[in-house]
């Protein structure tokens, strides 16, 4: 399968600081649903950065062959606060494909349009944001990735704050996407429960990479998670 993500010999730290990530070598196919995790500070994280362009690597090469990038930060929550509607949320994130400025057109309706059908909350485009629960919440900001049409999705800490409940639907959500769209998913979180079943690999990073495989040869981190917040 050809690439989505390369990342060879990658060394990372901030200012003069100690490295954060060291001698990192992974590769992401297209259309694979990855799992990162680790410790506090151990640079997942980081890499993710990275993989966006939000950082440039201290040495080695970061390669991204997917055309464009969804990508649901670790606070994106923040914005509930503010008295905005799904389909208005939805829609910053068609900027990415759409005009800064003027007027949206028809494609970006459409695009916004089937980005909340996507996420199963037609019937709530018009609601205020915070008057949603908190894993209809968490579907209305990965509709605002999916808006701008991407082949490779990145989410940290996508099910934070929400319930199990919540949790197993956003995982079941992105298993769809993943099916139907033919998307690339890198999923960073420390609860991996409602995932596991659907996810191929799990990268384990503490500085560097210490485990890149199934969940299945990993059953010590993958079922007991606790310790990766150490």
């Amino acid at each position: 399968m050809p690439l989505s993500v390369r990342l060879e010999g990658v060394s990372f730290a901030y200012g003069r600081g100690p490295a954060v990530l060291q001698d990192v070598d992974l590769e992401v196919e297209q259309g694979e649903f990855v799992a990162v995790a680790g410790p506090n500070g151990g640079g997942k994280t980081t890499l993710l950065r990275l993989v966006l362009g939000l950082e440039r690597p201290g040495s080695g090469t970061v390669e991204v062959h997917s055309r464009r990038i969804g990508y649901l930060p670790q606070r994106a929550q923040a914005a509930v606060d503010a008295p905005i509607t799904v389909s208005e949320l939805v829609s910053a994130g068609r900027a990415s494909r759409a005009r800064l400025v003027g007027p949206l057109t028809r494609a970006d309706r459409d695009a916004i349009r089937r980005a909340i059908g996507r996420v199963g909350l037609e019937d709530r485009a018009d609601r205020r944001l915070a008057t949603l629960s908190g894993g209809q919440q968490q579907r209305a900001f990965i509709a605002k990735a999916l808006a701008g049409e991407p082949d490779l999705l990145v989410l940290d800490e996508p099910t934070a704050g929400v319930d199990a409940e919540a949790q197993e639907a956003v995982a079941s959500l992105l298993a769809e996407l993943r099916r139907d769209l033919a998307v690339t998913i890198l999923y960073v979180s420390h609860e991996f429960g409602a995932v596991e079943q659907f996810v191929e690999r799990i990268v384990l990073v503490r500085r560097e990479i210490v485990f890149d495989g199934p969940p299945s040869e990993l059953p010590g981190v993958w079922h007991d998670p606790s310790h990766l917040h150490a």
